[in-house]
């Protein structure tokens, strides 16, 4: 939108519902973004905003009587939150629980990315009193950050969700979140399948951050994943171990190297970045891997054509069954 139009859309958005407060000039334009799915009584937002203020009032809770619980994750920035008496300042990487029945107010300073589940009481009610009890609290380190991983998890997989997974959603977000607040053993047990999901994309995080290390390796992923070693390999079982799955984790980014024509390094440098012992154990598991050689996929990227792999393996990036 136009420069000067764009905060007031934005409040528009959000009327009657919340007040917005910028906390820059409008004649700085405000580029924000929310893209938002729902279903069955769940929303999932992911929002990017400049500094702003925003507060429900006594008059937005009688013109929007919603009270529906706000599930928030700030990627990178520390949310300031004011509920009745209480203040809290919850850290970047921190899930917070709001209910937007209740006056409250949210400030944030800086530039802000952000993850939001809108959960209807209504939807929700069998896990009520575990969201009361934790609102407007910032969340024990172990369940706070295992809430936060699951939350990356949803906003990585719904926009290719199948109609059989839609249809599920809504229960499995509540059986998770159920694990997270207040675990036991049955509520473990209900939200297995989550847990690994959410295990398995903190695996791959701790992976990609660290794909180009030469220390990385199980007793490395342990300490990034807060896992014990039996958990990892637990994890992992079906990767074929941690080694295994670092390796084709190493070998796909080579791949998509070696797609890219501008990319002139050569194949022994890409190989030693990436961690093999050399050029030519590279090009062995390459071509195990992919059933091509890295120069052959190379030539057709160079010729304009599009490298087809005959073997990707099974697994990898994408989190099958969610």
């Amino acid at each position: 939108m136009p420069l000067l139009e764009q905060l007031e859309a934005w409040c528009r958005w959000y009327t009657p519902t919340f007040e917005i407060e910028p906390l820059r000039s409008k004649q700085d334009g405000f580029p924000a973004s929310n893209r938002s799915w729902s279903v069955d009584g769940l929303a999932v937002s992911r929002v990017r905003s400049p500094p702003t203020s925003v507060w429900r009032s006594k008059t937005n809770i009688r013109k929007s009587p919603v009270d529906h619980w706000a599930i928030t994750l700030s990627k990178s920035r520390t949310s300031s939150v004011e509920v009745g008496d209480t203040s809290l300042d919850v850290p970047a990487g921190a899930p917070f629980v709001l209910s937007v029945g209740e006056e409250l107010r949210v400030h944030r300073t800086e530039d802000d990315d952000r993850l939001v589940l809108l959960l209807s009481r209504d939807r929700f009610s069998r896990i009520a009193h575990l969201l009361d009890a934790v609102k407007a609290t910032i969340l024990p380190a172990s369940q706070g950050r295992f809430l936060a991983d699951y939350m990356l998890v949803l906003e990585r997989n719904l926009p290719n969700l199948s109609a059989m997974d839609v249809a599920r959603f809504p229960n499995a977000v509540e059986a998770m979140l159920a694990a997270c607040l207040v675990p036991s053993a049955d509520r473990l047990d209900s939200a297995r399948h989550q847990i690994e999901l959410t295990l398995m994309e903190r695996v791959r995080q701790a992976v990609r951050r660290n794909l180009r290390s030469p220390s990385l390796g199980p007793d490395k992923l342990c300490r990034e994943t807060a896992m014990s070693r039996s958990q990892l390999y637990r994890v992992l079982e079906s990767e074929g171990g941690a080694a295994h799955y670092i390796q084709r984790r190493r070998l796909s980014e080579s791949f998509s190297i070696l797609c890219d024509a501008s990319n002139t390094h050569p194949i022994a440098r890409i190989a030693e970045a990436l961690c093999f012992a050399d050029a030519s154990s590279f090009t062995r598991a390459f071509r195990q891997e992919f059933g091509m050689t890295p120069r052959q996929v190379r030539a057709a990227s160079l010729a304009g054509q599009a490298p087809m792999a005959a073997k990707t393996g099974g697994g990898g990036d994408l989190l099958h069954g969610f």
